[in-house]
């Protein structure tokens, strides 16, 4: 791999599309050690303050975020909602009655999967519920807590594990798909150190798919070596290769429920709702963990049941229950996809067909496709793609293209041991700036030639 150093740029590159002598002076001014391995939020500033000097518009590609707006009948509910009263009262840290009914409709006609109301659980984002599993499951049992990574993922899992002073192991995936996975997955398991494991489905950042024959595996070493499985869908229904969006009518999303019994799922209404802001996300606690009794939760809990310390203990602790209003906004969204009034994927499809174009305007101009198949199909286009270009790493290539007006993260800084790459978000990127990033590219290349 070469190295890029300013002084290559600024002798080299006299006419890239952002200002060479802002770029280098922003990135030196954030202290960051390596704009390279720059977390996400970290990233987001030295962007913005780009722009703020520069007025030069950048294709943002670094923030998972909405690119679309919040689906309408959800403002709608929640407004109905304020005007009653609900800003002025407690909610119950369980869940409103509502919420729980249309939740567990909505994993049946979706997921075919079945669950006791107890067990669909309001949170503060998906992010609160793996935080608050986190610390429940660092809980449940004598030995010290040990968590498996199926990578790459979001980063901020890890920083969770952290926070709470918990083991970690994890490996990438991408070397073993389909049946690989069940040799390489129970050499972590059969040391009898890890508690549970955790993935997305579709997966941050890589957009890989588990397949059912994967899905299978991982369930069945669960029930063998007695692990729970988390699996974040966070982008829930959006492999688009497939609809998944007809309640009652097969295909399901896909889910790991279908094969055991030690799930949590933790489902997102931020991106196939577009409600990201109003933080609310969903964890369905299968009813044989929901009622998993341990003498050990007694030491920090008031229960000795699994679902008693999880919503009583941890939720409690972190944040007393989610707010009033964006639980009757996720109820009416539910309720209108669980009775066909509302098709989510309608919306979301236009994630995929700015993907298809986007990676198109890359892989002409000399880029490669990373993460590009699951097992033999091609990758789905969806909310994400990973990149790579000859001769860079990701940490260089990442810096490098801030002077071209392009942001992504490092896959280094996910768990990915393909650190040749970047991930690129589509969500931001608008069919008017297409051009722009074509125009980009190309001058790229023009400055990087291939052999």
């Amino acid at each position: 791999m070469k190295t890029i150093s300013h002084t290559y740029i600024n002798m080299n590159m006299k006419n890239t599309p952002i200002n060479q002598e802002v770029v280098s002076r922003k990135i030196k001014e954030s202290k960051l050690p390596n704009i390279g391995k720059a977390s996400i939020r970290e990233l987001l500033k030295v962007v913005n303050q780009i722009e703020e000097e520069t007025g030069e518009k950048f294709i943002r590609m670094e923030m998972g975020i909405p690119g679309l707006e919040a689906v309408q009948i959800g403002v709608d509910a929640e407004i109905e909602a304020l005007k009653k009263g609900v800003a002025s009262k407690y909610v119950n840290i369980e869940g409103i009655p509502e919420f729980k009914t249309e939740g567990q409709r909505f994993v049946k006609l979706f997921l075919d999967v079945d669950v006791e109301k107890s067990g669909c659980i309001p949170t503060v984002g998906s992010t609160s519920g793996s935080f608050s599993t986190f610390m429940t499951l660092g809980n449940l049992y004598d030995k010290p807590y040990t968590h498996l990574f199926i990578d790459p993922g979001f980063p901020l899992h890890k920083q969770q594990l952290r926070a709470l002073n918990h083991n970690f192991e994890s490996f990438d995936v991408y070397d073993y798909r389909g049946d690989k996975l069940h040799e390489k997955l129970e050499s972590h398991l059969s040391k009898g150190n890890i508690t549970s494991i955790l993935y997305s489905n579709p997966n941050n950042p890589s957009w890989i798919c588990f397949t059912d024959k994967e899905l299978r595996i991982i369930g069945e070493l669960a029930n063998k070596y007695n692990v729970i499985v988390m699996e974040d869908l966070a982008y829930f229904g959006m492999d688009f290769r497939k609809n998944y969006s007809v309640p009652g009518e097969p295909p399901y999303q896909p889910t790991v429920a279908k094969y055991t019994d030690n799930f949590i799922l933790l489902i997102s209404s931020s991106k196939a709702f577009s409600y990201a802001g109003q933080r609310l996300g969903m964890l369905v606690v299968s009813d044989k963990i929901f009622n998993l009794s341990s003498e050990y939760l007694k030491m920090s809990y008031n229960s000795d049941i699994f679902g008693q310390a999880l919503i009583y203990g941890s939720l409690y602790a972190i944040n007393a229950g989610t707010a009033h209003s964006p639980q009757y906004a996720v109820t009416s969204i539910f309720r209108a996809a669980n009775n066909k009034e509302f098709n989510y994927r309608e919306d979301v499809l236009e994630y995929a067909e700015r993907a298809e174009k986007m990676k198109k305007l890359f892989t002409t101009n000399g880029f490669k496709i990373v993460y590009d198949k699951d097992e033999d199909d091609p990758i789905a286009h969806g909310f994400y793609f990973t990149f790579s270009y000859p001769g860079f790493t990701g940490e260089e290539l990442l810096e490098e293209l801030l002077y071209y007006g392009i942001s992504g993260i490092s896959l280094a800084i996910t768990g990915s041991t393909r650190t040749e790459g970047l991930r690129a978000c589509v969500s931001l990127v608008h069919q008017n700036q297409l051009p722009d990033l074509e125009y980009r590219l190309k001058k790229f290349k023009e400055h990087h030639p291939l052999n």
